[in-house]
């Protein structure tokens, strides 16, 4: 048995101070917002959509670049698992239009509450309004972290604190910073999710239009390189999804 601080309470948080908790570890989770799960509750237009239950074979060839990565992490924990994870929590689940998954209650809150009831049910300590300020790295190893200005000790540290696409929810670059005072490389940074620019006036003038079951195609000459189903708004500068 061992201690283990886990940084972050989004989704890969809790799920990471969650398995951690079930191997009879002592677990702290640490969360420098006032609640948990804070991004998620925006997900799915704050319906939160769960993940997708198709069959895990599919998942994997719609994973754009390097599926194997995620080989590993998926056979030991997959689709199927969070949403019987969930379930057994108190949350209900329903499967939507192309296999998407949502709380029977259409509340992302849901999903949160029974994520923290996993993790209370598992013994893991939660320290809400908790900023680490940095990770403690001594003889390249990182035994624990700053929090206060106080050192706080452990056997392992798990960080989990996302990126930076949402500042608002926290996702502000903690883990870069602490990636680069580990002395690890850090590349640069660009948006994965963004909208089209359209030139032009007349996708403009169908600005605020939001159109659902749709499959756009982009093509490079006669090339296609890249296509997408889902749903499209129209905005004053070209289009956007949800």
């Amino acid at each position: 048995m061992g201690k283990i601080i886990v940084i972050g309470g989004g989704a890969a948080g809790m799920i990471a101070a969650y398995s951690a908790a079930l191997t009879s570890n002592e677990v702290i989770l640490l969360e420098k917002n006032e609640k948990l799960g804070k991004k998620l509750y925006i997900t799915g237009k704050g319906r939160c959509n769960l993940t997708n239950a198709c069959d895990m074979n599919v998942v994997m060839e719609n994973v754009v670049t390097n599926s194997r990565f995620l080989f590993s992490a998926f056979k030991k924990f997959n689709n199927e698992d969070i949403m019987a994870l969930v379930e057994a929590k108190g949350t209900g689940l329903k499967k939507e239009r192309g296999n998407r998954v949502f709380p029977v209650s259409d509340h992302s809150s849901d999903i949160i509450k029974a994520l923290e009831k996993a993790l209370k049910d598992a013994g893991v300590q939660i320290r809400l309004n908790t900023k680490v300020e940095s990770l403690i790295v001594e003889e390249n190893r990182c035994s624990g972290v700053i929090v206060n200005g106080k050192r706080l000790i452990a056997d392992s540290i798990i960080v989990a604190t996302g990126g930076m696409s949402y500042q608002a929810t926290g996702s502000d670059g903690d883990g870069y910073r602490f990636a680069k005072e580990a002395g690890l490389s850090v590349s640069k940074l660009y948006p994965s999710l963004v909208p089209f620019n359209v030139e032009g006036e007349r996708v403009k003038a169908l600005q605020g239009l939001s159109l659902r079951n749709i499959h756009a195609y982009i093509y490079n000459d006669k090339k296609l390189v890249y296509d997408e189903f889902g749903e499209m708004l129209f905005t004053h500068f070209g289009v956007s999804g949800p």
